[in-house]
């Protein structure tokens, strides 16, 4: 009987000990997920579980066929391009600004030129008053375009670091300098005169690249301004009588110098004189806009009497030297006319 009881006891104590295990396993199994849950949601903070109203509401929201079409339709119109109302301001102002520039024409012809030329510019006189305002329109462009290609380069800022003295002495030097060489350079000379104007002009740009420091807007409005002012000033120079204004040569230089001579006080002036300083600045700043648009006048008027002298052989066809003085005159034009805008703008703000 210890036989047959041996056996039966060994038989059913193993599956009894393998099902134990299993069943361990199994528990073991099913209570690592419940354990990771429940310590993971313990250790989050009470104040940011959400509620059951809050997930009801939002549940019942999302299911609501009504407000998904609401939220499709507001974001449909949230979507749609904003139609831009035209600007009528813009409108009038340039309508005040034709109205300025043909105003002004009109009073400078009225004033000044009530006595025209009998008949039309003859056509000798006509080609050459031609070819010097291309050339000034060519060299104007060319000062532009050099100086936006420094400016980038960061020459601007060089410029803007050196010494008020060595800025002058080099500014003197080279617009002076080459202004010089391209007058004394006959004009048969083609590739050396051209040269030599074309220095002159990358002379210039080099001391007017600080003025890309202003706001673009700002050059634009200027640029336009003077354009206008010289475009009428040089009609009444071309169809005034002849030589009618010469006379202002001997005025206008004198003015010249006083106008000059007012630049560079600061250089000599101390800072304590703001009243002095003040005076100067005007003076520079409204009189040389006075004098340099007297100049273009007695410019355009000597352009046609070196036209009529070259036309009888008493002097060489040189419109390159021509062009080089209306182009300081725009420069010096358009210098003021960039200060006067900016300081508007300062003072509206």
């Amino acid at each position: 009987m210890m036989s047959l009881r041996r056996p039966l006891v060994g038989c059913a104590a193993r599956p009894a000990v393998a099902f134990t295990s299993i069943a361990k396993k199994q528990t073991a199994t099913l209570l690592k997920p419940r354990t990771f849950t429940a310590s993971f949601s313990s250790s989050r903070p009470a104040a940011s579980r959400p509620s059951v109203l809050t997930t009801f509401s939002k549940f019942s929201k999302s299911s609501n066929p009504f407000s998904r079409f609401q939220q499709a339709r507001n974001a449909s119109f949230a979507t749609e391009p904003a139609v831009a109302r035209p600007n009528q301001s813009a409108l009038y102002k340039g309508l005040y600004a034709v109205a300025v520039f043909g105003g002004t024409a009109f009073a400078i012809n009225f004033i000044f030129n009530r006595e025209t030329r009998e008949g039309p510019i003859p056509e000798y006189q006509r080609e050459y008053l031609h070819e010097t305002f291309m050339y000034t329109g060519l060299g104007v462009g060319m000062i532009g375009v050099v100086a936006k290609g420094l400016h980038n380069m960061g020459w601007s800022y060089r410029l803007m670091a050196m010494n008020p003295w060595v800025f002058a002495g080099i500014s003197l030097v080279g617009g002076i300098g080459t202004m010089m060489a391209t007058y004394a350079c006959p004009p048969e000379n083609y590739i050396a005169k051209h040269a030599l104007w074309s220095a002159f002009n990358v002379s210039q740009a080099a001391v007017l690249s600080p003025l890309l420091f202003f706001n673009p807007a700002i050059l634009a409005r200027a640029g336009l301004y003077t354009v206008g002012m010289m475009g009428a000033i040089s009609y009444v120079g071309a169809t005034a009588k002849t030589d009618q204004y010469l006379y202002l040569g001997g005025p206008l230089l004198a003015g010249l110098t006083v106008v000059a001579l007012s630049g560079l006080a600061p250089l000599v002036i101390p800072a304590t004189a703001a009243r002095t300083l003040a005076v100067t600045e005007k003076l520079w700043l409204y009189g040389g806009l006075a004098v340099f648009g007297g100049m273009t006048l007695y410019d355009v008027q000597k352009v046609l009497y070196h036209s009529r002298m070259s036309e009888v052989g008493l002097k060489k066809r040189d419109t390159v030297n021509e062009a080089i003085s209306l182009e300081l005159d725009f420069i010096n034009i358009f210098i003021r006319m960039v200060y006067i805008l900016q300081n508007g703008g300062n003072r509206r703000r």
